[in-house]
């Protein structure tokens, strides 16, 4: 048994017509023509990188500073992959703040624990008023 095609099914033309030739050479021109701007984008993307690169002199400083250049790789991985608005970074930036505030809570226990150790005892009273000293009309 035959098998017939699909309904709206066309078979392809026996042989090609000038409309078609017309086309397949429009085609041809316009993948040349991307062709053209997508090698013009990569030369241009090349020549970035090239001038970003000197600009940044990222050899010289992995060889000068590479654990810091490790450091700022990890932290831009990090930020990239999506661990800035998590809780570890909540819980890390808290941990820097407690760190980064120690040595101002360190100096103020000491200004406190000299002055129990020299006997004058910092009072919070209100201000004197130096006028106090005058006796009232009343």
């Amino acid at each position: 048994m035959p098998r017939t095609p699909p309904k709206g099914h066309r078979p392809p033309p026996a042989e090609p017509s000038a409309s078609n030739g017309a086309h397949s050479e429009a085609r041809g021109s316009r993948a040349d023509s991307f062709g053209r701007a997508a090698q013009s984008l990569r030369r241009e993307l090349r020549t970035t990188a090239a001038d970003l690169g000197r600009a940044l002199d990222l050899r010289g400083r992995v060889h000068r500073h590479p654990y810091a250049m490790v450091a700022a790789a990890v932290g831009v991985g990090y930020v990239l992959g999506g661990g800035l608005f998590t809780r570890t970074t909540a819980r890390l930036l808290g941990l820097a703040g407690r760190v980064a505030g120690l040595p101002m809570m360190r100096n103020e226990l000491i200004g406190l624990a000299e002055a129990m150790i020299s006997g004058t005892a910092v009072e919070e009273e209100a201000p004197s008023n130096p006028s106090s000293d005058i006796p009232s009309p009343s």
